[in-house]
């Protein structure tokens, strides 16, 4: 089989660690994804239409898809020579960048969804390294 990796990912990031060839490399990918616009305070918003102040909710819907849909076209550029990838992450953006990955028809092959809670960046590495072995050699910081 070729080149192996894993995908921690939520709303705001994407941590992608590749296996390949004996070595392994990881990267961040960050969304710029901002939360729903809401009606903020205690107090109605001024003005007689309050409903022309803050926009539609499907059209806010459709605003953040659009966002997260190109979030997940980055992440999924980035495991261009990827053949196995295990996804995982807190919430439903595991889901819907495996769907991505179907709809965009990528020969790729996805092993089963995990749900893990937050983690930091060795934490998801070691996790990858554990599920697929630990055949790699850990990436060497950079000398100065």
């Amino acid at each position: 089989m070729g080149d192996k990796g894993g995908v921690w990912i939520d709303h705001r990031k994407a941590v992608v660690v590749a296996l390949s060839g004996g070595s392994e490399r990881h990267l961040v990918v960050l969304s710029k994804v901002e939360k729903h616009l809401e009606r903020g305070g205690d107090s109605p918003l001024k003005g007689r239409f309050e409903a022309h102040q803050v926009p539609a909710d499907d059209s806010q819907q459709r605003s953040l898809t659009n966002k997260l849909n190109g979030f997940y076209d980055e992440v999924i550029a980035t495991l261009a020579n990827l053949d196995l990838i295990l996804l995982f992450g807190p919430g439903e953006a595991k889901h819907e960048l495996d769907k991505r990955l179907k709809k965009l028809k990528r020969d790729v092959h996805v092993e089963p969804l995990e749900t893990e809670d937050k983690m930091t960046d060795p934490q998801i590495v070691a996790k990858v390294r554990s599920h697929f072995g630990a055949g790699a050699k850990r990436a060497q910081p950079p000398q100065i």
